[in-house]
């Protein structure tokens, strides 16, 4: 019998030998997103990006090879690579906008480069979820999301 992650249920468990570790209603509430950090090659050429062309709150800086900037109630950090992660390979960043077409036109006005207009990715219950991308200064993907309701 195998056991560990991906070990198949089995009658005296039947929802596999590592469900005990991860309930399905912890105590507490979930976490909350409070940062994410974004890999570069020049922290003030990505602020620039990131303050004036997407439009994110600047926070504050920690040298030259960091900065924080406001997402909503999400921080964003700037960071070079300081021996982890490499810049222009890093998760995609979705952020949520209200008209994805004027935004996303903004955006690209203001010197992003586009990667894919604006389009329905999904028709929902309840709404259509429309997605745009751009890419940063060093080629990360930045999503744009709006999620239009009937």
């Amino acid at each position: 019998m195998c056991s560990g992650i991906g070990s198949p249920p089995d009658a005296a468990n039947p929802a596999g030998p590592r469900a005990s570790l991860y309930p399905m209603n912890p105590p507490t509430p979930p976490p909350e997103l409070g940062q994410v950090a974004v890999v570069v090659s020049d922290v003030a050429r990505a602020t620039t990006f990131y303050r004036d062309v997407l439009g994110l709150r600047f926070l504050f800086a920690a040298g030259p090879n960091l900065a924080f900037l406001a997402a909503g109630s999400v921080r964003l950090m700037l960071t070079t690579p300081q021996g982890h992660g490499e810049a222009g390979k890093n998760s995609v960043l979705y952020f949520k906008v209200g008209d994805i077409g004027a935004t996303h036109a903004a955006i690209i006005a203001r010197g992003a480069v586009n990667e894919r207009a604006p389009q329905l990715a999904a028709r929902l219950p309840d709404h259509e979820l429309w997605l745009g991308f751009v890419r940063d200064p060093d080629g990360n993907l930045v999503g744009l999301m709006s999620e239009v309701r009937s």
